[in-house]
């Protein structure tokens, strides 16, 4: 008796999933609970686990988007292979050995020049850009396998016969380019295309606007440098910037609401609470998990809670909850080198900040030209919510703070 094995639903929201890849091959053994394949939704990537034991029977494709409740494969009664993998292979290769003509199995060999690839290898071959067609697969019946797909390569284009130009065409004939032009193509996955779709949204239907200013890191660098040991000993977890970011937006939120608030439909919803997202680049794209209420938490609180989120989200962990809501943003672009950039709010959110890279530069304090850790920072925000002067004030607000971090301890 087969079980179909079926898309569950993953959230209110989701109504479809792509198939990311396949974990199994088509008529693998696979275990109960043991995961089959990679879902990959709009907002974040699931495994799909088999819901018994037997032979499993793949019926959907990798890069099929699937709805939610459609069947991706069917699993079939069958037992464990006693001698392994590999002599469930050769058993059957040896008895069509003893059955088919010589005549036929040269035909078969050659029809199947064109190659049908297993998924892991179709995989392989589609990121090298290479047509199966012109691979010669050493599995059964031709099966192209994951050792051909790692082994070939793509075979460069077999130049034309030179004619030679006439006279009046010679200006239009094109100039032979050197080196390799290849270029490959990849189906956009369902994270990528939402990323596209909401930041189009985002430009269109805001009144984006960004305000900027630069704040004096000195202070800080000297705080952590005086007690980033004894605070990892306590707490267990480094003393990084984005708990100080992070504790600054939440006090300035508080004095300046409507940058916490959000449009929906006629009405502006303003939060009495700072759901703080954290822009992370996973390996699939940009996700922002959220930290909830932030307002309330210890910076040693922030410290853990991010590296939490920031590790889920490099392994495809995160759950929809942790990446649902939300009322303000915070990414760090200076972790990848940006000096400055206009960062688009994280809908429908009214606002969004931009950390960047520390760099010495000269300033002046007090008369006097010094050299400082200085950084700019970016405030994005809806101009439809936040009037000039909340803005401003805001992340003024948030640059006294960092400038002077015992008013965080002191919340003055």
């Amino acid at each position: 008796m087969s079980l179909e094995i079926k898309v569950p639903a993953v959230g209110e929201s989701i109504t479809e999933v792509t198939l990311a890849q396949w974990l199994k091959q088509d008529g693998d053994y696979v275990e109960m609970d043991e995961n089959i394949a990679e879902l990959e939704s709009d907002k974040a990537t699931f495994e799909l686990p088999a819901e018994k034991a037997g032979i499993l029977k793949i019926i959907a494709q990798e890069g099929d988007t699937l709805e939610i409740g459609a069947v991706v494969c069917t699993i079939e009664d069958g037992d464990a292979p006693a001698g392994g993998a590999d002599k469930k292979e050769e058993a059957p290769a040896a008895k069509e050995e003893t059955t088919a003509p010589a005549k036929e199995e040269t035909e078969n060999s050659d029809s199947y020049a064109a190659g049908t690839a297993s998924p892991a290898a179709a995989k392989i071959l589609r990121e090298k850009g290479i047509d199966p067609s012109t691979i010669k697969g050493t599995g059964k019946d031709g099966r192209i396998t994951k050792e051909d797909a790692e082994k070939a390569q793509a075979k460069p284009a077999t130049p034309k016969a030179e004619s030679k130009p006439d006279t009046g065409s010679a200006a239009s004939t094109p100039v032979a380019a050197a080196g390799s032009r290849n270029e490959r193509r990849e189906k956009m996955t369902s994270l990528r295309k939402t990323i596209a779709k909401r930041l189009v949204s985002v430009k269109n239907e805001t009144a984006m606007l960004t305000t900027f200013n630069e704040v004096n890191m000195q202070p800080i660098m000297d705080l952590r440098a005086k007690y980033k040991d004894a605070f990892k000993e306590k707490h267990g977890v480094g003393l990084g910037f984005m708990s100080f970011f992070t504790k600054a937006v939440t006090m300035a939120l508080k004095e300046w609401p409507a940058v916490n608030a959000r449009i929906e439909e006629n009405e502006i919803v303003y939060s009495d609470f700072a759901d703080i997202s954290i822009a992370v680049s996973a390996p699939k794209g940009l996700v922002v998990p959220v930290i909830r209420n932030a307002e309330s938490m210890s910076l040693y609180q922030i410290e853990k809670e991010v590296i939490n989120l920031a590790t889920k989200a490099r392994d495809n962990k995160l759950t929809i909850e942790e990446m649902t809501g939300g009322t303000f943003t915070i990414t760090n672009g200076g972790v990848f080198g940006s000096m400055m950039s206009t960062p688009i709010i994280n809908a429908p959110q009214s606002a969004i900040l931009g950390m960047h890279n520390i760099v010495q530069r000269p300033v002046a304090e007090n008369g006097q030209v010094v050299i400082r850790p200085m950084m700019y920072i970016a405030l994005s925000y809806d101009h439809r919510t936040i009037d000039g002067r909340e803005s401003v004030s805001f992340l003024v607000r948030v640059k006294q703070l960092l400038e002077d971090p015992a008013r965080l301890l002191l919340e003055v």
